[in-house]
């Protein structure tokens, strides 16, 4: 529907000043607030308004308002969400215009301590046909209604308002991605740098194991180059984390979500690694197994364990899916393990449905330490 001409000389000239506003270095807030109180002022409005819909269209989740008593607004409490009469314009995004809110079979009226309104017009904010919000004027002083030149000047500055929002919604993107390459870069450089390094400092002590073993020292060099590799695994599934933070896809994220959620369940952060191609040659069906298995394993230590440390580690390697999730607890009697304790025995039937195997070690060091092995081919 065209917009009708706005002949008032003055009026132009106050709607050109306040779309050129949008030119200045404002924050959306304050961009808003100003263009509100320029309908409001335009139209003889004594309350002004401004809703902006979530992702979805179906509700508000800010609402801005102009007329009314800081004081008025604390009595006044929750702010509207888009029921009523402010929910047509949600449904059905076309200008709306009221001599009285009561009149309209959407009115269930006002919540308490709210000042008495009763002349309306509602005008949806759109760019290019995408509707971001509303901005609604109530109460023309004078009139008993608001005309449709009060229509047209708030439609123009209703579309003012729309690029300010979705200006402001693409400059988050663009941070967004900004921060992703950002994330993406320094997992690049710790790739590209403290791994390889990590590597070369592990071959080393491997060569020098040779040459001490017959000193003593091989025992403690063999410990570094095991350090090593651990550190390795969690420098990767430190670059997963941030390579991978945007796309929030496939089976590492999920397992890290999985354990994440579970730390309060333990009381300490459980350390997650992985090492082969874990979301590649893994099929959904293993997937759900697995990812019921670290659930279990990781319950049990919440549990039972009375563990201080714990990590969960997922590895691919000559067709095999490797899960191995140790701690440092109480360990556990092999006894009440083969009679079904802690959920081992479904553990162990996970695996066979699948054609692995699944065995409890104790460590000489203390705790407990689950591996649960699957073929993936």
């Amino acid at each position: 529907m065209p917009y009708r001409a706005i002949e008032d000389p003055a009026k132009l000239r106050r709607l050109l000043e306040a779309t050129l506003l949008l030119e200045v270095d404002l924050e959306l807030p304050t961009l808003l607030r100003h263009l509100i109180d320029e309908a409001r002022s335009m139209t003889g409005a004594r309350y002004g308004a401004l809703g902006v819909l979530n992702d979805e269209r179906t509700s508000l989740v800010e609402f801005i308002t102009v007329g009314l008593e800081p004081d008025e607004e604390e009595k006044i409490g929750a702010r509207p969400t888009g029921k009523g009469v402010l929910g047509v314009l949600i449904t059905d995004p076309r200008p709306l215009r009221l001599a009285s809110l009561d009149s309209h079979p959407n009115s269930f009226g006002f919540p308490p301590n709210h000042p008495p309104m009763t002349s309306f017009l509602g005008v949806p904010i759109k760019v290019r046909g995408e509707v971001y919000g509303n901005l609604y004027l109530t109460d023309k002083t004078g009139w008993s209604e608001f005309t449709r030149d009060d229509e047209s000047l708030v439609e123009a500055l209703a579309l003012a308002a729309g690029i300010a929002v979705e200006n402001a919604r693409l400059h988050r993107k663009v941070q967004d991605v900004a921060v992703y390459e950002d994330r993406d870069r320094l997992a690049r450089d710790l790739h590209d740098t403290v791994i390889q390094r990590l590597f070369a400092v592990g071959l080393s002590l491997q060569s020098m194991a040779v040459a001490a073993a017959s000193s003593g020292m091989a025992e403690r060099l063999d410990a570094a180059v095991s350090d090593l590799d651990d550190t390795i695994r969690q420098v990767r599934s430190t670059i997963y984390e941030l390579g991978s933070v945007a796309a929030d896809q496939g089976l590492r994220a999920s397992i890290l979500s999985l354990v994440r959620d579970m730390n309060p369940v333990v009381g300490f952060a459980v350390q997650v690694s992985f090492d082969g191609p874990v979301d590649s040659a893994i099929s959904n069906e293993i997937a759900e197994h697995l990812l019921a298995v670290i659930r279990e394993a990781v319950t049990n230590i919440g549990r039972h364990a009375h563990a201080t440390h714990a990590s969960v580690i997922v590895s691919v390697a000559d067709g095999v899916c490797c899960l191995q999730v140790t701690d440092d607890g109480d360990g556990i009697d092999t006894t009440t393990a083969t009679e079904g304790g802690f959920g081992l025995v479904n553990l162990r039937r996970r695996a066979e449905k699948l054609h692995g195997s699944f065995v409890t070690e104790s460590p000489a060091t203390g705790g407990t330490s689950l591996i649960w092995q699957v073929p993936v081919s």
